[in-house]
């Protein structure tokens, strides 16, 4: 027995592969037939790896063969799936670096309540006192509280003209540029948003903002690890995280997640290191005295723990507080413990820092279905 290729070709000229309009000879799938003897091999290529449609167009390849050409032939079906390109997405947030941004460290918590946004605006001032040129970003949609921090919350940002473009200005107070979502609500209104409308928020305060030249922009993350966080990071490539925790065990499991989160191989953005917020309870009168209120050097441990740097620890102090709601952040008075502690943490942010762009290639957005001077910090 003699099979004539033409035959063959014919014969599968009369099948159609389920989603094509034309049969599989014209519109490219059979991509080779070879006969030997009594045998025939047909390489097929389809674009959709749905089992289904592979296991018809190989049965429906065997019935015509053997109908239309000979019933005895003996028919093998090779099958090569090559999915066409996806059209580009005009609506996917695609990471890419901000111009004159040459650090973005996402300062985040596991849970709420652990003092993340008054972490943030206080190594932000220490860093402007240190002569780095600063941006706050308030990422926490849901609760923005950096506005308030910075005296600021009745501001609005203006429009600016940047190389034709229309781009919104941060408004800046003690030496650090700011953008929130808070500038954009009303004090006693609710955000109330899904995910997607949320990064589209994002989205705008991050890339539609003049920011101009920056040593470090700091994201002051919400609490937790969600929706936002993976927009962030599919957004921007962050050079490093911090992690903000009280001692306590309950704050200690959500802030052991928030660190997970950063390290999952899909994310891989490198943790700087731990901070244990209210580490102490000092009262003003005891100025001498440590109350472990939330436990001793828990968030300490932890970071001994995961193998990460701990950056420090912050005392409950109630001018912290005081200053937070003034706008005024307690870092910015001058010889006094506070200060000191805020120093020592902020530097410790800054050494990381460099150490992690020394030894680490920058980090890359994520794809999801010392103190020298500025100089120093290389990106």
């Amino acid at each position: 027995m003699k099979l004539n290729k033409q035959d063959i070709l014919k014969a599968l000229e009369t099948i159609t592969v389920a989603g094509e309009g034309t049969n599989m000879v014209e519109s490219g799938a059979v991509q080779n037939v070879m006969t030997f003897a009594d045998e025939v091999i047909v390489d097929l290529k389809l674009s959709t790896p749905a089992l289904h449609i592979k296991k018809r167009a190989e049965a429906d390849i065997i019935q015509a063969i053997t109908e239309k050409v000979h019933k005895d032939a003996q028919v093998k079906v090779n099958i090569k799936v090559e999915a066409p390109a996806k059209p580009e997405n005009p609506n996917l947030i695609k990471g890419k670096p901000i111009p004159g941004i040459k650090n973005i460290v996402a300062i985040a918590s596991g849970k709420g309540g652990v003092g993340k946004s008054t972490v943030t605006a206080n190594i932000a001032v220490t860093l402007a006192k240190m002569g780095f040129k600063v941006g706050i970003l308030d990422a926490d949609i849901y609760g923005p509280s950096i506005p308030i921090m910075f005296d600021v919350a009745m501001e609005r940002p203006l429009s600016v003209t940047v190389d034709g473009k229309s781009k919104m200005k941060p408004i800046e107070n003690h030496g650090v540029k700011v953008l929130s979502i808070g500038f954009f609500t009303k004090p006693d209104q609710a955000v109330i948003w899904r995910g997607p409308m949320a990064a589209k928020a994002l989205n705008q305060l991050i890339f539609d903002a003049a920011w101009g030249e920056l040593d470090f922009m700091l994201l002051d993350l919400p609490p937790g690890t969600g929706d936002i966080h993976l927009s962030i990071m599919q957004s921007l490539p962050i050079t490093g995280a911090v992690v903000v925790s009280t001692p306590q065990n309950v704050a200690l499991a959500d802030a052991r997640k928030g660190v997970a989160m950063f390290q999952q191989e899909s994310i891989d953005v490198p943790v700087l290191g731990m901070v244990e917020n209210m580490a102490y309870f000092t009262p003003d009168e005891l100025p001498e005295n440590k109350y472990y209120i939330f436990g001793k050097e828990g968030a300490r441990n932890l970071a001994e723990d995961l193998s990460i740097p701990f950056l420090g620890e912050i005392p409950l102090v109630q001018s912290i507080r005081e200053a937070g709601d003034a706008g005024r952040p307690a870092a910015l008075q001058t010889a006094t413990p506070i200060e000191k502690a805020y120093e020592e943490l902020t530097r410790n942010v800054v050494e990381e820092t460099v150490r992690r762009n020394n030894n680490l290639p920058p980090t890359e957005a994520i794809q999801i279905t010392t103190m020298a001077g500025c100089s120093a910090v290389k990106k």
